[in-house]
Formats: C-alpha cells, structure tokens, sequence
C-alpha cells in the first residue's frame, strides 16, 4: 500500500505550532511562498497564545499532543 503526503498546510500550522510553544519570533519560518507561510504563522500565532497563557509542560499535553503527529 502507498503511503499518501500529509497535507502540506497541516504539516506547516503543525510546524508554526511547535515552534511558537518553544518561544521561537515568527522570523524562524522557513517557508517563504503564501500558502504554507500563512499556515505556518497560524500555527505560530496559536503556539504563541498557548505559551503566553502557561500551557507549556505537564499543563499544555492535551493540547500539544494534537500538534505533535
């Protein structure tokens, strides 16, 4: 069975994600076209607002996990 690609502008919201819960600037991002820039600085503006209201470490798992995979 053929393994499909992930979503490209899921894997980038889930990249921003991950990068703004670590604290990382939006200067970071590593795409540079509009699609998955925008995905990506999504992800990284919700990371950041979970880092900014303490869901880092033990208290932010739940939400984290979803963005991990």
């Amino acid at each position: 069975m053929k393994t499909q690609k992930r979503d490209t502008s899921v894997r980038a919201f889930k990249k921003g994600y991950q990068a703004g819960i670590h604290g990382k600037t939006k200067d970071a991002c590593p795409l540079h076209q509009e699609p998955g820039r925008q995905q990506w600085l999504s992800g990284w503006r919700e990371g950041r607002q979970d880092n900014w209201d303490g869901l880092t470490g033990v208290s932010g798992v739940s939400k984290s996990i979803k963005y991990l995979h």
